[in-house]
């Protein structure tokens, strides 16, 4: 994997207990290498017309580009958001052994424990 096939996601979730579920989901499926947890972030934003605030656990996700599509349709199915937050960027640099770990800890083959059955396209 070089760095360009390296991914930083970002989301919020309304609780730690929350975030945790999710990012072990993902990681066991391996959408991810990993998913650390800030857990607790004060968001303030504008929601149905309204300044709203709340406190919010935040994690930040490693993958590699390849897997993404998969892992923003995973994370849409599990979160409890109606319009959860899902940036991502490229990484431009990174640790050459650091970015060979995301890239085997993402790698997945067909019979993997979880593997998602997915019907062929």
């Amino acid at each position: 994997m070089g760095s360009k096939d390296a991914l930083l996601a970002l989301s919020t979730f309304p609780d730690e207990e929350t975030a945790r579920n999710i990012v072990r989901q993902l990681v066991e499926a391996k959408l991810v290498a990993c998913g650390n947890i800030l857990p607790q972030v004060e968001s303030i934003y504008r929601w149905q017309g309204k300044v709203e605030s709340s406190r919010e656990a935040l994690v930040l996700f490693k993958l590699s580009s390849g897997k993404y599509r998969l892992f923003e349709e995973k994370l849409r199915e599990l979160h409890p958001y109606d319009v959860p937050e899902i940036l991502c960027v490229e990484i431009a640099q990174g640790s050459p052994d650091y970015l060979r770990w995301m890239a085997e800890s993402c790698a997945i083959a067909e019979g993997d424990p979880g593997f998602f059955d997915r019907p062929k396209k």
